[in-house]
């Protein structure tokens, strides 16, 4: 895991002992000095951390692959030391950057959320990182139980979820800002620009919003080809090679111990996201090849579950399609063939312990042999669904805008989306009357209609079934409990109430339904995209989702409304984008969506690993913490293995945070030494705290 550290203290200048330098991150990299420090930790490529300076008290720090050049680094700090934040964020990439002016610290977050900044108070000032569990044992903090209760029962609401984290005292600064600290003091300021409550912003003509959304994503793949090539040493010098063995080169030896491929990679799925990628990588001018330039071809992987017994027409297709795509000259198709050791919830004894919990800790064992297959650099197509595809509540902000026509063809496929059957003729209906009334409830009535439906367990809107229908009409709400809600006991649903009945009194100005419920679901899987990055790391590789940066971001929000409700929107969208790169020759099919799979391999995971599931939930510290009942998790653990219709999502998630906080307690060490340094690490005591509802 990498991250950076540092902090803004009320000091002007460093203790006669040597101040904060008697504590010090474990395995850090000085950027700069006291009295405001700031560390580089973890393994960090020479090429990720730039630092720039104009002064000895003005100077520019920017982590991650970042495509500016040094002297547009200088002018983005010269615009931020006169105020101008957008400049530090208007650069592709991803990055986080950190301006010092003078004793102003300046940390940009960005607009997904897969680069959080989190804070938290320290020493009379202000600690400031990208990960949070090094300054829950800085302040040798202890659990938060009442977030994670929240991130249980509404995981996807920013009124529950607030700034906090799972870590008492530590904050995390929401997408779209920045965190300025002055003296040891510290504010939230957003660098996105503002739009009016009243009326909906001017939406760009399509054809022109198109067109950025393809340069935007042009550049974001150009600037990862334009990096240097990065590689494990192939003489061992960096311990992993075991040395010659007989009839084995390096290559080999590399491909036993598990490890990337030299070069540029992208996974190939089938699907219009990894496909758009790799055509783009493999097609814009560069070598995505290996560092001697002999492989010129990007390296396309494809996972074939050979397990999953449910859902077989649908992986053909996707197989197929894959193998389609990667006929092209400049891809090498490598196809990763796993039986049941590789199904979600397999091997959950093993894994890394990650910043906060996630779904994807189910599932990591799964993607990292995937991924062990893979380039250095490989890209991913996560967050194209959620920046390019429309959330239902959208259709309320079309009716605010008295554009029903454009109702007419995405509710029809909604009638179509599950098969014929008897009800489907009422499905329009239905559907425009739910988004009617959500355009006429207010945020704070909408807010305060969850709070009472966690009150009083009403969870049968939740889409169970996975049908498009069911799911299209619960999301058509400002606020709807989560898939794991149902298993809380009263008490954490409780908490999680107060907690939405207090957003809903504050009543602040927001924006419409639908762009707000669109945000926060970007915002959900941006995290959970972190949190699979630390839970499925492979040693010397570096995943890449263009779909998250900054200006991609930017260019899929200036998609009309209009355009992003029609059926089959996100494939028409990315086909335009390759036809403006030159890539016009697509397989049948291509575009489809892929549920079907991923259902049939989770109900196969669960089958499989039932038993280890239920030993999981014998004494849950989830139960300890009071959030759950053990008992009632573990007979839907056995209902939904043989079959039963119960949101599968809810379960991943409880199992994810059980395994989460058992990695956290048997934890050991601290990510922090020196004479001053703290003598506990993080949930000190090794206790879960019951929680104190």
């Amino acid at each position: 895991m990498r991250w950076l550290v540092g902090w803004s203290s009320a000091a002007t200048r460093p203790a006669a002992d040597g101040g904060s330098r008697t504590v010090l991150p474990v395995g850090a990299q000085l950027l700069w000095n006291d009295p405001d420090p700031l560390w580089a930790v973890g393994d960090w490529r020479p090429d990720e951390v730039r630092v720039v300076q104009a002064d000895p008290e003005t100077r520019l720090a920017v982590f991650g692959v970042c495509g500016a050049t040094n002297d547009q680094l200088r002018v983005g700090l010269f615009a931020a030391r006169g105020g101008a934040l957008r400049h530090l964020t208007a650069w592709p990439g991803s990055y986080t950057a950190v301006v010092q002016v003078g004793r102003r610290i300046t940390v940009t977050g960005d607009l997904a959320g897969a680069r959080p900044v989190f804070h938290t108070p320290w020493a009379g000032g202000t600690a400031y990182a990208t990960a949070a569990l090094p300054l829950a044992d800085l302040v040798e903090a202890g659990l938060d139980v009442g977030h994670l209760a929240a991130m249980l029962a509404c995981p996807d609401a920013p009124e529950a979820l607030g700034a906090g984290t799972p870590y008492e005292g530590v904050r995390r600064i929401p997408p779209g800002h920045a965190l300025v600290l002055r003296g040891g003091a510290g504010e939230i300021a957003s660098f996105e620009p503002t739009a009016s409550l009243a009326v909906a912003a001017p939406q760009l003509p399509a054809e022109q919003a198109v067109n950025g959304v393809r340069d935007a994503l042009i550049e974001a793949v150009r600037t990862r080809l334009a990096g240097p090539r990065h590689a494990p040493d192939p003489d061992g010098r960096d311990g992993l090679d075991p040395g010659p063995v007989p009839g084995m080169g390096p290559a080999e030896r590399r491909a036993a111990r598990g490890g990337p491929v030299p070069g540029v990679g992208a996974d190939l799925s089938g699907g219009s996201a990894s496909g758009t990628l790799a055509l783009l990588a493999a097609g814009l001018p560069g070598q995505p090849g290996t560092l001697d330039g002999h492989g010129e071809r990007l390296l396309a992987v494809t996972f074939n579950d050979r397990a999953t017994n449910g859902g077989q027409p649908y992986h053909a297709a996707e197989l197929e399609r894959a193998r389609s795509i990667a006929d092209n000259p400049r891809l090498r198709h490598v196809v990763v063939a796993a039986g049941e050791e590789a199904l979600p919830y397999a091997d959950l004894g093993s894994g890394p312990l990650t910043d906060e919990p996630g779904p994807s800790l189910t599932t990591a064992g799964r993607h990292r042999r995937r991924l062990l297959a893979g380039s250095a650099d490989h890209f991913v197509g996560d967050g194209a669904r959620q920046v390019l595809d429309a959330h239902p509540a959208r259709l309320a902000d079309l009716l605010m805008d008295r554009r029903r026509r454009h109702l007419l063809r995405p509710v029809t496929a909604l009638a179509k989306a599950d098969g014929p059957s008897a009800q489907s003729v009422l499905v329009p209906f239905t559907v425009y009357r739910a988004a009617r009334k959500l355009a006429r409830t207010s945020y704070g009535a909408g807010i305060s209609d969850a709070a009472r439906r966690l009150m009083e367990r009403q969870f049968s809107e939740a889409p169970v079934t996975g049908g498009a229908v069911d799911a299209s009409l619960a999301a058509l709400a400002w606020c709807r409990p989560g898939p794991a809600a149902r298993w809380l006991t009263g008490e954490a649903l409780a908490e999680v109430s107060v907690r939405l009945g207090d957003a809903a009194s504050r009543s602040p100005a927001v924006g419409r339904p639908g762009e707000r419920r669109a945000r926060a679901a970007l915002a959900r899987h941006a995290a959970d995209h972190r949190v699979f990055e630390q839970a499925a790391e492979v040693r010397n590789q570096r995943l890449h989702a263009p779909f998250l940066d900054n200006q991609v971001v930017l260019a899929c929000r200036a998609l009309p409304d209009t355009l992003r409700v029609q059926p089959g929107a996100r494939a028409a969208v990315l086909r335009s984008v390759l036809a403006g790169a030159g890539v016009r020759d697509l397989p049948p099919g291509w575009g489809a969506t892929s549920h079907a799979t991923h259902l049939a391999a989770v109900r196969a995971g669960l089958r499989s690993a039932v038993g280890d599931l239920v030993a999981l939930f014998d004494a849950p510290l989830l139960a300890d913490a009071g959030l759950i009942e053990a008992r009632v998790v573990r007979k839907a653990l056995r209902a939904a293995a043989e079959g039963a219709e119960l949101p599968l999502d809810g379960l991943a998630e409880l199992v994810s945070t059980e395994l989460w906080l058992r990695r956290l307690l048997a934890r050991r060490g601290t990510c922090w030494t020196g004479t001053a340094a703290p003598r506990q690490r993080a949930v000190a005591g090794g206790v879960v705290p019951r929680a104190r509802l």
